[in-house]
């Protein structure tokens, strides 16, 4: 469909405007005060630390540990502010760490403490406040670990856990490859695919997880260990969704494959196209839950609220993971009349690019999900949640409010690899409901954290009276207070229980690491 020059003209001006908004707030952040990076005392395990590792150990305020701190994705993490960095060169050092950790956990636990020792970082693009930094204790930083390393064959790539995916489409681009990976660049490869990560290639190839072929991970006990099909084949299959909980993975070797551009972008619409926006979005889900266009991803269909210009918008990312324009399976879309388009054949760096745009760094940020089967009202009911929301939260300084609604297709679950998501027994289509915060003021926090919490319970209760919930909650999108692994089913998370009861006996990744989400351990006990 061809754009009038006032529609584009319309949609441009709101783009730039919402850029615009979005670089004021970050602009608007308090300067960085140097002095709250002034170490206090030093801890017993820093120093320990600090002497097993002195060119990997910093302390505030050198600037490595600020910089580590001020490059958090969300305000959030960067308020917090840990007693030391380390920032491990090599898996060996990730060793030693642990060793001194380990070390200090025994003493604790001996004399009756349960401490709350230390955080891992990979991205650091948790908008949850302690997933990947710990107040007063430790943070491992592996942002040093971002060697990508495709084999000469092009069957497979070495991707260090501290890399973003932008640092892993941008080599593989050049050898016309690409990996199961993440779909926002600026997101970090080991949070998202412990987690068990949707891609653009998911709806061919699986999970992002279920196309790890081994792990390089250090265990509590300080070892270097393998796992994979064959070598620690349990652990292989816990880490496929089991999140931090077993030790510290140092390194992926991810299944690679050929690969060519592909066909991306926006569509944005006025508001008043939700109706017609959401059954598009019922039809395509639906449609594509027997025989499906496996090269068709998402889409992601996100409404909108900005507060500063008091608008709703809709804009829906499209993905074909061929260089095709319109694809018979998004005429339902193509239908429907928009303002602008930003879809074309690019590269899979530009297109993971254009989605980390859509959330810059630096600002407050909240996640909150569920999960819900492709029902006409449930999807009708979800959008008067967002709608109420928007007038809830209305007076929150600066807030961008946006429901964003995606398909999870019970193949997806099937390709490649097992894991321990649960989905493997679902028979139909379900969605994936995600709402993001932007907000600039603390004194707003709890009325964002109440708001959005209401909502979600209000959902789930609907949707359970109606006959279409579901219990799998994506781990990644989710908030602090809910409950991954209990959506991955009974038996699952007995599982990885029994997995951390053999590889961590202890409990060093259940207590004394704080961050990502915990197996309820003593529940099982």
């Amino acid at each position: 469909m061809d754009l009038s020059w006032g529609n584009a003209l319309v949609a441009g001006i709101f783009v730039v405007a919402l850029s615009f908004i979005i670089h004021r707030i970050q602009d608007s952040q308090p300067h960085i005060d140097h002095a709250r990076f002034d170490s206090a005392e030093r801890s017993t395990v820093s120093l320990a630390l600090a002497e097993a590792l002195p060119e990997s150990v910093f302390f505030g305020p050198h600037p490595v540990f600020v910089e580590s701190i001020q490059s958090y994705w969300a305000v959030q993490e960067r308020d917090i502010v840990p007693r030391c960095i380390v920032r491990p060169r090599n898996a060996e050092e990730v060793a030693t760490a642990v060793g001194v950790l380990k070390h200090e956990f025994d003493d604790c636990t001996h004399h009756g403490r349960v401490p709350s020792l230390f955080a891992v970082r990979s991205g650091g693009h948790s908008p949850i406040p302690g997933a990947a930094n710990i107040d007063g204790g430790i943070v491992v930083d592996l942002q040093l670990l971002n060697k990508v390393v495709p084999s000469e064959d092009g069957s497979c790539v070495d991707i260090g856990t501290g890399a973003r995916w932008l640092d892993v489409s941008t080599i593989l681009d050049q050898r016309r490859l690409a990996v199961a990976g993440g779909r926002n660049s600026a997101v970090g490869v080991g949070g998202l695919t412990l987690g068990g990560g949707i891609s653009f290639f998911s709806p061919r190839i699986g999970f992002v997880c279920n196309n790890i072929l081994s792990y390089e991970i250090v265990l509590a006990n300080g070892t270097i260990a393998t796992a994979s099909e064959t070598t620690n084949p349990g652990l292989w299959r816990a880490l496929k969704g089991g999140s931090n909980n077993f030790g510290i993975v140092t390194r992926f070797v991810a299944r690679s494959f050929p690969s060519t551009d592909v066909w991306s972008g926006f569509l944005y619409m006025t508001a008043s196209k939700a109706r017609q926006v959401i059954q598009a979005f019922l039809n395509y889900t639906q449609a594509n839950a027997g025989i499906h266009d496996e090269y068709a991803a998402g889409p992601l269909v996100c409404f909108t609220y900005v507060q500063r210009l008091g608008v709703q918008v809709i804009a829906t990312n499209l993905v074909y993971t061929k260089p095709e324009s319109w694809p018979a399976c998004y005429a339902g879309f193509a239908a429907i009349g928009r303002l602008w388009s930003t879809v074309k054949v690019r590269s899979l760096t530009s297109a993971t690019n254009e989605l980390a745009m859509s959330s810059p760094a630096g600002l407050r940020q909240k996640f909150i999900t569920t999960t819900v089967k492709n029902d006409h009202d449930t999807l009708m009911e979800i959008h008067a949640a967002y709608e109420k929301g928007a007038k809830v939260m209305r007076r929150v300084r600066h807030l961008i409010w946006t429901l964003v609604l995606q398909p999870l297709f019970p193949v997806m679950a099937k390709r490649s690899q097992p894991n321990v998501l649960g989905l493997d027994t679902r028979t139909e289509p379900l969605v994936i409901v995600l709402f993001t915060v932007v907000w600039k003021d603390t004194a707003d926090d709890k009325l964002v954290d109440q708001t959005t919490r209401g909502i979600i319970r209000d959902i789930d209760h609907y949707a359970s009276c109606k006959g279409t919930t579901d219990p799998y909650r994506y781990l990644n999108d989710c908030d602090s207070w809910q409950s991954p692994f209990d959506g991955y089913g009974a038996d699952n998370k007995r599982f990885l229980q029994e997995i951390s009861r053999e590889y961590d006996p202890d409990g060093l990744f259940q207590r004394a690491c704080v961050g990502g989400f915990k197996l309820g351990m003593d529940d099982s006990a």
